[in-house]
């Protein structure tokens, strides 16, 4: 698969699912309805490659002046949880969404299911097997070479029954019996080959509890959910496309001699969000949860949405980030590029431009008066002229970053060393005339000297020079710990090379703690979530698990792609 990073262009390109509704609207099907769903299972917490189909779901129902269902497929109570549930709701709010009315669950049509299943053992096209997973496997023989029949195939329609209900009342162990279709063992198509309809699983359920110890298999539930539901369009990926055959199938039995019902969901297939640097799996996502590789789901480093939104992206950039990316009909691997080009794009607009010093050391004006502060006027964001502007103190001991200043500078080098001068930005020109080191050559203190008739906005401010710095009041400023993130991964593919696990790629430099980090007054009282740029450095969010008594920032993302320029040299 080749690696994209999709422009504006993209946009503008058709989108071949609404043509797709188009025409069947145009020939009447359905009775001129629309009906999409969003059908994640509550196994783990939704990520960007979800983001993407929450957006195509809704979004179609939003053009077709259409409803979107959030359908929870809860087949599987081994890994599901209440708090997947809870998240799952939270973030498809979040992204801008409603469904209709309340959520719905797979769960809710067990007893429709499980009668359909008698029916399918009444008309002999289903039937109780005894092999285990591992027999099941061997006698499947591959695409080229057909399968095995199991030598339980062909039991009465009553001893069928009889066990299935043996099942369904608990009288079997986990494992001991399954409910298999009776399709075809030769088939081209791998999941025709006899698939499972129902296993035993005495476990627990969310939202059933302990009524039920059989549950049907998610490619047996998952046609029948859209069909109670009346679903119109069952949008899904590629991967899907060999499966429909089978949900097709399974409708057809149950339909058999049934009345036409008024709406049958159309599968339509898009290729699925592919992201470089990352991992898309959620198995390999609650790896990550589970070794203690990342802090939790909400990790700022995972593709997560949970994790996206407290590393400080917005709704709007990711729906931006969807946009772009569009609908293709064949897989491909998008750049990461594109997604942090889009919260650039939305956090220039939107946020204050503050300053902040991540490695401060001390900058003393020698010729300042040692009791006096000033009150520097500067813009909150010159993109939007309605944010309009605050003051800063303004005293003779500053910070600033310590690689603003060099001690031999190179040419070239706009910033700070002995005898250079620069503007502090919304203030003063200064002049770096010498520095103090600790016995262990470290610098701790710039002493310079400053020129009163350059300040800035002032008439008389006339020179020029090259460098602007930004700066805190060492006297004013306030403490704050700033988290540093990075790709999560060194490769671009983590999870693409053979014999290889993709814990190896895991990039060792993917955060950086910064704990002595000094910001201007007007950062006191934030609150968690709130964005902001700071002078210089890219843009920064405060962290979930920030207090009025530990100020945490997370890195949202630099001001230019450094990635890119890396790659460039």
């Amino acid at each position: 698969m080749s690696t994209e990073l999709i422009d504006d262009s993209h946009e503008s390109k058709s989108n071949f699912i609404h043509n797709e509704i188009d025409n069947d609207l145009a020939q009447g099907k359905n009775g001129g309805k629309v009906l999409t769903r969003f059908p994640p299972e509550p196994n783990g917490y939704l990520h960007i490659g979800h983001a993407k189909s929450i957006c195509l779901n809704f979004g179609i129902a939003q053009k077709f002046n259409a409803a979107c269902n959030l359908r929870f497929d809860d087949t599987n109570p081994v890994k599901e949880d209440v708090e997947y549930v809870d998240s799952i709701e939270a973030d498809v709010r979040w992204l801008g969404f409603n469904w209709a009315d309340e959520p719905k669950y797979a769960s809710d049509y067990f007893d429709q299911l499980y009668e359909w299943a008698v029916k399918l053992i009444k008309k002999g096209k289903a039937y109780v097997c005894e092999l285990t997973a591992e027999e099941i496997a061997a006698q499947k023989g591959t695409p080229t070479e057909a399968g095995k029949e199991s030598p339980y195939r062909n039991r009465s329609v009553e001893e069928n029954l009889d066990l299935f209900e043996r099942m369904k009342n608990g009288e079997f162990k986990d494992g001991e019996k399954i409910l298999r279709a009776k399709i075809d063992m030769a088939s081209p198509n791998m999941h025709m080959r006899d698939p499972i309809m129902y296993r035993i699983i005495h476990k627990h359920h969310h939202r059933t509890g302990d009524k039920w110890c059989i549950y049907p298999m998610y490619d047996y539930t998952h046609g029948q959910s859209d069909f109670i539901e009346g679903i119109t369009h069952s949008i899904c990926t590629l991967e899907f496309e060999v499966h429909r055959p089978l949900y097709n199938w399974f409708l057809d039995q149950i339909l058999e001699g049934e009345p036409t019902p008024a709406a049958r969901p159309r599968q339509i297939e898009f290729a699925r969000l592919n992201l470089n640097y990352t991992v898309m799996s959620k198995r390999r996502l609650l790896e990550l949860v589970q070794k203690n590789i990342v802090d939790a789901w909400d990790d700022p480093r995972m593709p997560t949405i949970s994790g996206l939104r407290r590393r400080g992206y917005t709704p709007e950039s990711i729906r931006m980030f969807a946009d772009k990316v569009g609908v293709a009909r064949r897989d491909n691997v998008i750049d990461v590029a594109l997604l942090e080009y889009c919260i650039r794009e939305d956090l220039n607009k939107r946020t204050m431009r503050v300053n902040a010093v991540l490695d401060p050391v001390k900058l003393i004006i020698t010729n300042y008066p040692d009791d006096q502060v000033e009150m520097m006027e500067t813009i909150n964001n010159p993109e939007d002229e309605s944010m309009g502007s605050r003051t800063l103190p303004f005293c003779k001991e500053l910070f600033i970053e310590r690689d603003d200043f060099m001690e031999e500078p190179p040419k070239k080098f706009f910033r700070l060393g002995p005898g250079l001068e620069v503007r502090l930005k919304s203030a003063y020109i200064i002049k770096c005339e010498s520095f103090v080191k600790d016995a262990n050559g470290n610098i701790t203190e710039i002493h310079c000297t400053y020129d009163p008739e350059t300040r800035s906005g002032m008439p008389q401010s006339e020179r020029k020079v090259k460098g602007t710095l930004h700066w805190v009041s060492a006297r004013h400023c306030i403490d704050a710990e700033v988290r540093l993130y990075d790709r999560l991964f060194m490769d671009a593919e983590p999870d693409g090379h053979k014999d290889v696990d993709f814990k190896e790629f895991i990039n060792p430099d993917s955060l950086k703690v910064l704990s002595n980090c000094k910001l201007e007054p007007c950062m006191k009282d934030v609150k968690p979530l709130d964005k902001f740029q700071f002078q210089r450095l890219g843009y920064f969010c405060v962290d979930t698990h920030s207090s009025p008594e530990k100020l945490i920032f997370n890195k949202t993302v630099g001001l230019k792609d450094s990635w890119a320029k890396a790659a460039a040299k």
